[in-house]
Formats: structure tokens, sequence, C-alpha cells
């Protein structure tokens, strides 16, 4: 069951991280969207990058819990790191709208 979950996370973790630059290279291919449309994405990184670190943590609870020892702890721990980098990847998108606002909203 860990291991499944560590996988889980690691799935996440990668959907997390490529869920912004996905879109903002959408936006560079599609005549209808602007740059500023990739921001709809931020959510979906948010949410999977919690996932990833949540099922991350449950995984290696397990896996300290079995007598077995650890089997999935290095895809835990790259769920938890994909998780991670997918939330500060959000958090700087956010950053950058925010600044882009306040600087739209200063003209």
């Amino acid at each position: 069951m860990g291991t499944r979950r560590a996988a889980w996370s690691v799935v996440l973790g990668v959907i997390s991280t490529v869920t912004l630059p996905v879109a903002i290279l959408g936006t560079r291919y599609s005549a209808s969207y602007d740059l500023l449309h990739a921001a709809y994405a931020i959510p979906l990184a948010v949410l999977t990058g919690i996932a990833a670190l949540m099922l991350a943590r449950k995984a290696r609870a397990l896996d300290r819990a079995t007598l077995e020892g650890v089997k999935g702890g290095r895809a835990a721990t790259w769920g938890r790191v994909l998780g991670i980098l997918g939330l500060c990847l959000a958090a700087s998108a956010t950053i950058s709208i925010a600044v882009y606002g306040v600087l739209a909203a200063a003209d």
C-alpha cells in the first residue's frame, strides 16, 4: 500500500511541476489565449502539489510502521521533492501575477 501511495505522489508531483510550464507553452502557440490566461493553471498546480506531499508523507509513515522495511522510500522522497517544486512554481507564478496587477493598476 505504501508503494502505491509513493508512486501516486510521484505522478501528482510531476503533474504539479509541469502544469505551469505546459500552460505557458500552450499560450505561446495559441492565438486566442494570452500569457495571463496561464494563471488559471495555478490552482491545479497547488492542489496536485499538496496532494503529492500528503501522499508522500502517508507512504513514508506507512513504510516506517511496517516490519518489512522501506519499500517506497525513494519514490516518496521524489514525490515530496516534486510536490515542493510544483508549489514553489505556483508561488512564483502567483507573485508574478500580483506584481503585474500592481504595475497595471499604477498605469
